[in-house]
C-alpha cells in the first residue's frame, strides 16, 4: 500500500443552519415576506393544465346548471302573475296554465341539480389528480435535493410543507373551484336576466359590484401577509413538536420541561395571533358584502313596488327580480368569503413552490463512466472542499488507498473525518481536485453506480418501520433468505434475535425502541454485510455496543473488510489497532500517518490521544489540539454526523 499526504487547512466551522436543538428552533429568525399573490395564484392555477379538457367540461356543466337555475325564478314569476291576474280580473285562476308552469319549474330545477352533481363529481376527480401529481413532484424533488438542503432546513418545517401545506392546497382547490365557476356564471346569468326584466332595477343591483370588489381587495391586501405568517408558524411549531417528542428523554433528564413548554407556548401564541388575525380580517368580507346586498335589496323592493303601482311592471316580474337580487348577492358573498380560503391556499402554495424551486444537486454525467474492475483502489488528488466559500476546511489533500486495505481516520471533533468519507459518496461535491475509484473519476460516474459499490455504517443508527428481516434485506435488493441469515450471523444479530417474540419477523416500532442501542447498531452492520460493497465505510460503527460485543463485531468486520477497501472513523482507538494505515486529521489536514506501532513510537498527536484514552486521567492528559489553535467562533454543525 502506498499513501501520500500533503495539504493545509484550518479548523473551519461547517455551514450554519437555523439554530435548533432538542428544544426546537432558535429565536430571531428573519420574518419571511409574502411573495406576490398574483403570480403565485396563477402558478397554482397552471397545475390544472393536464386536466384542461375536464376543466372545460366542468365549466360547461356549471354553465348549464346555472342557466337552468337562473331561468327558474323568471318562470316561477309567471306563476305569480297568473295567480295575481286571476284574482284581480275576477275570472279565477287558470290552473291549467299554473300547472304547466309549475311542472316546467320542477323539470328545470331537477335538471339543474343533476348537472351540478355531475359537475361536482368531475371537479373532485380533477382536484384530487392535481394534488396527486403535486405530491409526486414534491416527493421526486426531495430525492433530487442535495444533502446541504436538509442541513439548512428544519425537519419539522419540511414535513409541514409536504403534508399540511399540500393538504391545505387540496382543500382550497376543492372548496373554491366549484364555487368560483358557479358563482361567476351565476352573476353573469342573473345580470343578464335582470337586464332583460328591468334595466333600471338591474342598474341598481350592478352598482353593488364595484363596492363589493373594493371591500374584498382592501381586506385581502391586509390578510394575505397574515396567512403567510400562519403557515410559516405552523411549520416552525411542527419542528418544535417533532424535536421535543423525539428528544423527550433528554428534556426530562436535563430538567428542561419548563423551557420546552415555554418555547412551545411562545410559538403557539405566535401561530394563534397570526391565525386569528388572518381569519378575523378575512371574516370581515362576508358581513360587509351582506350589508351591501341588504341595501340593494331594500332599494329594489322600493323601486319595484313603485313601478308595479304605476303599472310599468307586473307583480311576477318584481317578485322574480327580488329573488334575483338575493341570488345576485349570494354568489358575490361566496366570492368574498372564498378570499380567505384562496389566500390561505396561495400562502401554502408559495411554501411548496419554494421547495420545488430549490436548487437541485448536479445531474449525473451523460454518458457516465464506470470502473472496469471492482478492486476498490481509491485515490485523492489535491482535494479541496469547504462548506462556506471563504472558510476552507480541506485543502490540497492527496491520498492513495490500495485495494483490500483498511484505513482508520482519527482526530478531534470537527477535524473533517466524516466530511472526508462523505466526499467519497458524493454527498457533497469537491471544490477542487478529484477522487478516483479504480482509475475512474467518481464525478464521471452516476451516483447510483458509485453508491452501489459503497457500503456505510453510521454512528447514528437508523432503522425503518418493518421487520428485522426487512431492515437487513434493505442493504441489497433481491437478497435471498440465506444471505440475510448469513449476514445476521456474521454481525451477531442472530445471538439476540431469537429472544424476541417473533424472531426475525419482529416488527420494529417508532425509532426501533424495542431494541437496545447496541442491537440496533448490530442490525445496521448486518445490513452492510448483505450489501457486499466494494468500498466499506464505518463511521463509529461500534460506538453503541458493549466491550464483549465490540470484540465479536471486530472479528465480523475483519471478515467483512477482507478484499475490500475500508475506511474506519473512530474515537475509540482500541477498534483500529489492526488497521493497515491510521490517518490523524486536524483542521481538515492529515498531520500524521502510519501504523499503530509507528505512530506510538513517533510520540506525536496520535500518541497523545492514545495516552489520554488509556494512560492518564482526563484532567491530566495532554490535549490533542493546541487550545489556542482551537479557539475561535464555532457555528452549529450542519452535518447529521458529529465526527
Amino acid at each position: 500500500m502506498s499513501a501520500t499526504t500533503q495539504g493545509r487547512g484550518g479548523a473551519t466551522p461547517r455551514p450554519p443552519q437555523r439554530a435548533h436543538g432538542p428544544m426546537g428552533p432558535g429565536i430571531g429568525a428573519p420574518v419571511e415576506k409574502p411573495s406576490n399573490f398574483g403570480p403565485s395564484a396563477a402558478r397554482l392555477a397552471r397545475l390544472l393544465g393536464p386536466e384542461r379538457w375536464l376543466v372545460i367540461a366542468v365549466i360547461v356543466l356549471g354553465a348549464g346548471s346555472v342557466a337552468l337555475s337562473v331561468v327558474g325564478p323568471k318562470i316561477l314569476g309567471n306563476a305569480t302573475t297568473v295567480i295575481f291576474e286571476g284574482f284581480i280580473s275576477g275570472t279565477g285562476i287558470d290552473f291549467d296554465s299554473l300547472h304547466r308552469i309549475l311542472w316546467w319549474v320542477v323539470v328545470i330545477y331537477v335538471a339543474s341539480a343533476i348537472l351540478g352533481l355531475v359537475q361536482g363529481l368531475v371537479l373532485n376527480g380533477v382536484t384530487q389528480r392535481t394534488v396527486y401529481r403535486l405530491r409526486a413532484r414534491v416527493e421526486d424533488k426531495i430525492h433530487r435535493l442535495p444533502l446541504s438542503y436538509f442541513d439548512r432546513h428544519q425537519r419539522g418545517d419540511l414535513l409541514s410543507r409536504v403534508t399540511n401545506d399540500i393538504d391545505n392546497i387540496s382543500q382550497t382547490l376543492q372548496q373554491t373551484l366549484s364555487q368560483l365557476f358557479t358563482s361567476v356564471l351565476t352573476v353573469i346569468g342573473i345580470v343578464g336576466m335582470m337586464l332583460w326584466i328591468s334595466p333600471l332595477l338591474a342598474g341598481i343591483a350592478i352598482l353593488s359590484i364595484p363596492l363589493t370588489l373594493v371591500i374584498v381587495a382592501q381586506v385581502a391586501k391586509r390578510s394575505q401577509p397574515r396567512f403567510v405568517a400562519q403557515w410559516r408558524h405552523t411549520g416552525e411549531l411542527n419542528s418544535i413538536i417533532e424535536e421535543g417528542y423525539t428528544g423527550h428523554a433528554l428534556v426530562k433528564v436535563f430538567g428542561r420541561r419548563r423551557r420546552a413548554q415555554e418555547e412551545f407556548a411562545r410559538k403557539n401564541e405566535e401561530l394563534y395571533e397570526a391565525s386569528f388575525g388572518a381569519q378575523f380580517i378575512s371574516g370581515i368580507i362576508m358581513p360587509s358584502t351582506m350589508f351591501v346586498g341588504n341595501l340593494v335589496y331594500v332599494a329594489i323592493a322600493v323601486v319595484g313596488g313603485l313601478r308595479v303601482a304605476s303599472g310599468t311592471m307586473t307583480l311576477g316580474d318584481v317578485q322574480a327580480f327580488i329573488q334575483y337580487s338575493r341570488q345576485f348577492q349570494q354568489p358575490l358573498s361566496q366570492l368574498g368569503s372564498m378570499a380567505n380560503l384562496v389566500q390561505s391556499g396561495v400562502a401554502s402554495a408559495e411554501r411548496v413552490f419554494e421547495l420545488l424551486d430549490s436548487e437541485e444537486q448536479g445531474a449525473d454525467p451523460v454518458p457516465a463512466q464506470s470502473p472496469e474492475g471492482d478492486h476498490g483502489r481509491l485515490v485523492f488528488e489535491d482535494v479541496s472542499f469547504r462548506y462556506v466559500a471563504d472558510k476552507p476546511l480541506i485543502d490540497d489533500l492527496s491520498l492513495t488507498v490500495e485495494p483490500g486495505r483498511t484505513v482508520a481516520i482519527v482526530g478531534p471533533t470537527g477535524a473533517g473525518k466524516t466530511t472526508l468519507v462523505n466526499l467519497i459518496l458524493r454527498f457533497y461535491e469537491l471544490d477542487g481536485g478529484r477522487i478516483t475509484l479504480d482509475g475512474t473519476d467518481i464525478a464521471a460516474m452516476t451516483r447510483d453506480d458509485l453508491r452501489a459499490r459503497t457500503g456505510m455504517v453510521l454512528q447514528d443508527t437508523w432503522l425503518f418501520g418493518g421487520t428485522i428481516r426487512d431492515n437487513i434485506a434493505y442493504g441489497r435488493t433481491g437478497a435471498t433468505e440465506e444471505e440475510i441469515l448469513e449476514a445476521a450471523r456474521a454481525a451477531y444479530v442472530d445471538r439476540f434475535v431469537h429472544s424476541l417474540p417473533d424472531g426475525y419477523d419482529t416488527v420494529l416500532d417508532d425509532d426501533a425502541t424495542n431494541l437496545s442501542a447496541g442491537e440496533r447498531q448490530l442490525v445496521t452492520i448486518a445490513r452492510a454485510f448483505v450489501a457486499k460493497p466494494q468500498v466499506l465505510i464505518l463511521d463509529e460503527a461500534t460506538s453503541s455496543v458493549d466491550t464483549r460485543t465490540e470484540l465479536l463485531v471486530q472479528h465480523a468486520m475483519a471478515k467483512l473488510r477482507k478484499d475490500r477497501t475500508a475506511f474506519v472513523i473512530a474515537h475509540r482507538l482500541s477498534t483500529i489497532r489492526d488497521a493497515d494505515l491510521i490517518l490523524v486529521m486536524e483542521h481538515g489536514a492529515i498531520v500524521e500517518q502510519g501504523t499503530h506501532r509507528e505512530l506510538l513510537a513517533a510520540g506525536g498527536a496520535y500518541a497523545r490521544l492514545y495516552e489520554a484514552q488509556f494512560a492518564a486521567p482526563i484532567d491530566e492528559a495532554e490535549p490533542l489540539v493546541d487550545p489556542q489553535a482551537a479557539e475561535g467562533p464555532r457555528e452549529t454543525s450542519a452535518k447529521p454526523s458529529r465526527s
